[in-house]
């Protein structure tokens, strides 16, 4: 990678910014743009806010500030406060999800994620993008009945008072019931413990529209236990909700033609049967599945984070629905079609679990996630989870791709020694003959990036 930007590039950059009313809408904004790295700080916040993807707020935000959290802020929004700890913030570029564009904000400390991310939503851009669907909103709380005399009898009393648990719970929070949320359905569950202790668990499904709902349900779940402990004659212990939100999926495809896989001489026919390979691989074995969906959960998790959600939350969701059938799958799947006249395709799809808020929390008090959302402009928690299943995508893709063609430190050396060779304290002068040089000796290390730097300069 060098240090010197394209001058095409820079000179683009460089030109006055166009003036507000010429800017592109939301719909017009195009997330394909080449030589993003190769630009300094100054000239990619100016190409971002012609482009539309950032306003003049943001802008002058991003110009002027290099921590984006405040200590003031910070100790209001945890205990025990002693300061902040900074990620680097990056941009997915080239995707394209349901036909819309998005630049798509990521925090991360891992080299070459972001990286690899845009290139693949590169490729799958010239494909015809992604298609992702979240299309409920729906979180489970759940109220756990001990110590009933008759569970079948108290799982039919709690079924005969159904609609009036849900009034009960909807009057919790009439705000919700007015945007069209709240509580819309509740499911009795028997659960026969081996040690003698079996439980009732009632289900109350509530929809929380654009918010996480982990407070909302909890309140909810509270609020409607004596009632279910006087119907089923048992003792309420637990009232919470589930990090399983198995009722709150995204599902997210794309379709590549084989000829735009072609890579560093690997015929594209030969990286699509790798990747199905791997696939398959991930399927049959919980091993590989788990390394597998580390690589979708970079993508995934560093939107989640940039964007102010409990990555917490999701992963623990995502992985506990990647083992319902009793073995640990991978969130991500990758086979070959072929249509009618012959043309080979590698489709790949993902569906998880994604519990995501874009109202309240961090996005009203961290000014950084602020303008990550700015960034994205999405409308919903829906179109959130609906990149952030695209994004998932793609970084899989760019991990099976590597691994089915030149392995996958090839690219996480380069960068990992650029790493080494900043904390070795190469200036840019310095740093691509160093990294070269450090690649070379295989034992990229500080001390040898040091002991090479030395040699440097002397």
């Amino acid at each position: 990678m060098t240090n010197q930007a394209p001058e095409r590039n820079r000179q683009d950059a460089a030109q006055p910014s166009a003036p507000a009313e010429t800017r592109p809408s939301k719909t017009e904004r195009n997330s394909r743009i080449s030589g993003f790295y190769n630009l300094d700080r100054t000239e990619r916040l100016n190409l971002l806010r012609d482009r539309g993807f950032l306003d003049e707020e943001s802008y002058e935000y991003l110009s002027e500030t290099d921590s984006g959290l405040g200590f003031e802020t910070a100790d209001k929004m945890i205990e025990n406060a002693i300061g902040t700890f900074e990620l680097p913030m990056g941009l997915g570029l080239n995707f394209t999800v349901n036909g819309r564009d998005y630049v798509v904000p990521m925090a991360i400390e891992e080299p070459s994620v972001v990286a690899a991310v845009s290139h693949t939503a590169k490729i799958v851009r010239g494909a015809g993008g992604f298609e992702s669907k979240c299309k409920s909103s729906l979180m489970i709380g759940q109220i756990q009945v001990l110590e009933c005399e008759d569970l079948d009898e108290a799982r039919t009393s709690v079924l005969e008072e159904r609609q009036r648990i849900i009034h009960m719970a909807n009057e919790l929070h009439p705000k919700m019931v007015e945007r069209g949320g709240g509580a819309k359905d509740l499911e009795v569950r028997v659960l026969e413990n081996s040690g003698g202790n079996d439980m009732l668990v009632v289900h109350l499904l509530v929809d929380v529209c654009d918010a996480m709902g982990a407070n909302l349900v909890n309140t909810m779940a509270e609020g409607v236990a004596p009632f279910i402990e006087e119907l089923t004659g048992g003792r309420v212990s637990l009232r919470i909700l589930s990090n399983l939100a198995d009722r709150r999926l995204v599902h997210s495809q794309c379709k590549i033609p084989f000829d735009r896989l072609d890579w560093k001489g690997f015929p594209g026919e030969e990286v699509a049967r790798g990747i199905a390979e791997a696939s398959e691989f991930a399927e049959l074995d919980p091993y590989r599945a788990a390394t597998h969906n580390k690589g979708v959960m970079n993508g995934i998790s560093s939107v989640c984070i940039a964007s102010g959600n409990d990555w917490r939350a999701l992963e623990a969701g995502a992985h506990a629905y990647c083992c319902q059938d009793g073995q640990y799958r991978p969130m991500a799947t990758w086979h070959l079609e072929e249509d009618e006249d012959g043309q080979g395709y590698l489709v790949g799809q993902l569906t998880i679990p994604v519990q995501l808020g874009t109202v309240g929390g961090p996005t009203k008090l961290h000014p950084t996630v602020k303008v990550a959302h700015r960034i994205l402009d999405i409308d919903s928690a829906a179109q959130l989870g609906e990149v952030m299943g695209a994004v998932g995508l793609a970084q899989n893709l760019a991990a099976l791709k590597a691994l089915a063609t030149e392995g996958i430190q090839s690219g996480h050396m380069s960068l990992h020694a650029r790493s080494v060779a900043a904390t070795a304290g190469a200036t840019d002068e310095e740093m691509d003959e160093l990294v070269e040089r450090l690649i070379e000796t295989e034992d990229i290390k500080v001390r040898t990036a040091q002991k090479i730097l030395a040699e440097m300069r002397s």
